[in-house]
């Protein structure tokens, strides 16, 4: 898989790769949600039997049954009155102007009697006058309706009792407006304020009519309904009504039940008739998928990592969220066959602890983010209005806890007590939502929960145990465990160059211990390093004879050959080893290790012999055919291959020499180019050296010579 994703990466280039494959991941997160959440629908009719039992997909608020709330709150608010204490004052001086108009009538009336004489047509003047006078009262709101009879009464009655009369009224009338009257009381107030008339003895039986009428006149309404107010209270009675909504979850309708207009009105309204589609769902969706891959970009734009690395980190992340999301869609096809909570069964740490291994700490915390979130959507329950909190938060602790506990260069021994570690953390949260949980759990179900989540921690080592080698194999990588395996000595390849060429394999331990220590000083892979240099000279078991670290106790083969059968027998070790260990299927890291640690570097020695008995030669005739290192550990080992056999072949070997030698083949290296196709920086290279002439003065050390002990 890796050789055709670099063909197609080569032809299209990085850009556009590396948008393509983000992309592809977003489709592949968006295709697993949304075949989890997309709302049911069903084929009903009006005034058919439900074939199921239907609950609600989702919370909406119900804007009928909230209108009717609002108006039956509404309903109930008692109105808010205002009290008119002027009211009682005021009709007392409407009754007061009133008799003030007889006594002015008649006293008019009395004038002119005395001037013309008495007339018997007087007193129907004077009524007619009167009612002339007092019309503007007789047309008011609560107009008075005095008859002529009763205006002739008043007329006729003598000064003295005529105010008798109006200030009986009168009290009566403040007497009750004194008190509230409302609209719906002021008949009762009025034939309380004529009974009080009827047995007062100080109002004569000729005027007790036109007392009552006036009396009865003067009662009103003094305590009336404050709109302003009432107003702002209905609107806040109505305001103040909670949104009836129908709950996600809840049942709609029982199976066997007639389909009526309302429970056809609520399933439209959530959505679940077949004639409906619900974009938002849709929508909201999209939008977590441009936030997980617009961080997904982010995360991997600012690694640091060659653009080959970063799309391998692609597909690797695009492998692991498909793996994650395939065992959420299993979980979540078989959760409703139980009563209890299976997606704590989910292996918390599966994919935070593949990432971690075969890339680093930054992919893995991302993908375990990625991972909870997707969970609580995927795995939510019936009743979880957007996500499964509970269960993102459990992905989150265990993921995380997997993340920072497993170190890259762990054994897989190492890797089964992580993910004990991660199953106790998991133990401690389900106590966590046992106790908080508002929910009763009998014994059986809190021993699930805990079996759960040991499970879900032993399933993320095992899972990542197994699943590491088809990463290894699909991406072309390998990860610290199977590096630490094919460092076992008792690896047949090592055991081979041991046993046929055990010069070449102490040399190999030296450069290993060189390489592995001068990686860690600049943040390069010094394991695969080390490990490297185990292999990288195992070309040389062809023919171990003719390599210098080999021959002990015999000749040297070199002088009894001509210099181009040197050339060509030392040149193939390299091309040779790569062989072997493509054979054996070894990884590519390590094959590259084998075929780069020379680079085209110039075999000075047989050139320089040619050379004496053919001046014609040329530099690439005695040149290895390459590549050159093409990253960080290949260069450094192609460093400390050679510093290595020069120092091993010096003479009282002291700090400046060993210095002055690694300085001089490292710049000889860069000058012929050897490190033009890595990206070793210059900073870097000086810190290599550095470590180099420790590790190396560490290693061929002055011995101090003590004195003979004297008897």
């Amino acid at each position: 898989m890796v050789s055709r994703i670099r063909a197609i990466y080569e032809k299209v280039g990085y850009k556009v790769f590396s948008l393509v494959t983000i992309f592809l991941i977003g489709i592949i997160l968006y295709s697993f949600l949304y075949s989890t959440n997309k709302n049911d629908t069903y084929n009903i009719e009006l005034f058919q039997l439900s074939e199921e039992t239907i609950r609600s997909s989702k919370t909406v608020e119900d804007p009928v049954k909230t209108e009717l709330e609002k108006q039956r709150a509404a309903a109930e608010l008692m109105p808010s009155y205002k009290f008119n204490d002027e009211l009682a004052s005021n009709q007392s001086a409407v009754i007061s102007s009133l008799f003030e108009y007889v006594q002015d009538v008649r006293n008019a009336e009395a004038e002119e009697e005395e001037e013309e004489g008495a007339d018997a047509d007087n007193m129907q003047q004077m009524v007619t006058e009167l009612r002339e006078t007092t019309r503007l009262i007789e047309t008011s709101e609560n107009g008075l309706r005095l008859t002529d009879d009763m205006l002739r009464s008043l007329l006729s009655l003598p000064d003295e009792e005529l105010i008798t009369v109006q200030e009986e009224v009168e009290e009566i009338v403040e007497t009750i407006l004194e008190s509230p009257v409302r609209e719906e009381n002021v008949n009762s107030k009025r034939n309380e304020a004529e009974q009080l008339i009827r047995t007062n003895e100080n109002i004569p039986a000729s005027v007790l009519q036109a007392a009552i009428t006036i009396g009865r006149f003067g009662i009103s309404a003094n305590e009336t309904v404050d709109q302003t107010l009432t107003e702002a209270q209905l609107e806040q009675a109505r305001e103040s009504v909670e949104p009836t909504k129908i709950l996600q979850g809840q049942v709609l309708v029982q199976e066997g039940q007639v389909i009526d207009r309302e429970i056809y009105r609520q399933l439209e309204l959530v959505g679940m008739t077949e004639n409906q589609s619900d974009l938002k769902p849709v929508l909201g969706l999209f939008l977590f998928v441009v936030i997980a891959v617009g961080l997904l970009f982010i995360v991997t734009q600012r690694s640091t990592d060659t653009q080959q690395k970063k799309i391998i980190t692609l597909w690797v992340l695009a492998a692991a969220i498909t793996i994650s999301l395939t065992l959420m869609k299993l979980l979540s096809a078989i959760s409703d066959n139980f009563d209890v909570e299976i997606a704590f069964l989910f292996p918390t740490a599966l994919a935070g602890m593949i990432v971690r291994t075969l890339i680093n700490e930054r992919s893995a915390i991302f993908i375990t983010f990625i991972t909870a979130a997707s969970a609580g959507i995927m795995l939510q329950n019936t009743f979880s209005p957007i996500l499964q909190m509970e269960i993102v938060l459990y992905i989150l602790f265990g993921g995380l806890a997997g993340v920072y506990l497993i170190e890259r260069d762990d054994r897989r021994a190492r890797l089964l007590q992580t993910s004990l570690a991660v199953a106790f953390i998991n133990a401690l949260f389900i106590g966590f939502y046992l106790l908080l949980s508002q929910s009763q759990y009998d014994p059986a179900e809190v021993g699930f929960y805990f079996a759960a989540a040991l499970i879900s921690g032993l399933l993320s080592g095992a899972l990542t145990i197994g699943l590491l080698p088809f990463f290894e194999w699909a991406f072309g990588l390998i990860s610290p465990m199977r590096l630490i395996e094919l460092s076992n000595p008792n690896h047949p390849l090592l055991k081979k160059i041991l046993t046929e060429t055990p010069g070449t394999y102490h040399h190999s331990v030296m450069v290993a211990n060189l390489a592995d220590a001068s990686c860690e000083a600049i943040g390069a892979n010094g394991l695969l390093a080390r490990v490297g240099c185990y292999y990288h000279d195992i070309g040389k078991t062809k023919r171990p004879q003719y390599f210098i670290e080999n021959q002990v106790n015999i000749a040297n083969p070199h002088d009894a050959i001509p210099p181009k059968t040197s050339r060509d027998i030392i040149l193939a070790h390299g091309r040779q080893g790569a062989e072997l260990l493509r054979k054996h299927k070894m990884p590519k890291e390590i094959v590259d290790i084998a075929e780069q640690h020379h680079g085209t570097s110039l075999l000075k020695y047989f050139y320089f012999k040619e050379k004496e008995n053919n001046p014609e030669v040329t530099e690439e005739e005695y040149r290895y055919s390459g590549p050159k290192p093409q990253t960080k550990e290949n260069a450094i080992i192609m460093a400390a291959d050679s510093i290595e056999a020069a120092v091993r072949s010096m003479k009282d070997p002291t700090s400046e020499k060993i210095k002055k030698l690694v300085d001089a083949i490292i710049e000889d290296k860069l000058k012929d180019g050897q490190f033009d196709e890595c990206d070793l920086t210059m900073k870097e290279l000086k810190k290599v050296k550095n470590v180099m002439c420790e590790t190396l003065n560490g290693i061929f050390h002055t011995r101090i010579e003590y004195p003979a002990d004297k008897e």
